[in-house]
């Protein structure tokens, strides 16, 4: 249970700190798209979860991340990253785990359902 409150916390983090952070490219792509009202919190968290730590994201959450767009799945990783919260984790392997993530889901959406 204290496991769900950190990811929350971090979550929230994810979707609203890191403003004074950010660089204003990221900040300007998430305000001109949106970016930060596409996304249910339960697919945040799921997404977030399958980027900054071990764990998979469903078909529904990749439907989300979908809507959500690869422009702003992009720029709310990277003011992520500017957060001085994670400071000790590699960039390149948080980038390279947020386009496996993206790419499974890519799979997971083309891939056609199977017939009933």
């Amino acid at each position: 249970m204290a496991s769900l409150n950190v990811y929350s916390v971090l979550v929230v983090l994810f979707l609203t700190c890191g403003a004074v952070m950010a660089t204003k490219e990221n900040d300007q792509i998430i305000k001109e798209n949106n970016c930060e009202t596409k996304m249910g919190f339960p697919c945040v968290l799921e997404a977030f979860t399958s980027i900054f730590e071990t764990g998979s994201i469903s078909n529904k959450c990749c439907g989300e991340l979908f809507v959500l767009g690869k422009v702003c799945h992009s720029a709310l990783v990277k003011r992520t990253l500017e957060n001085p919260l994670f400071k000790y984790v590699s960039p390149a392997t948080i980038i390279a785990q947020s386009i496996q993530t993206w790419n499974n889901c890519l799979a997971l959406i083309d891939s056609p359902s199977p017939s009933a």
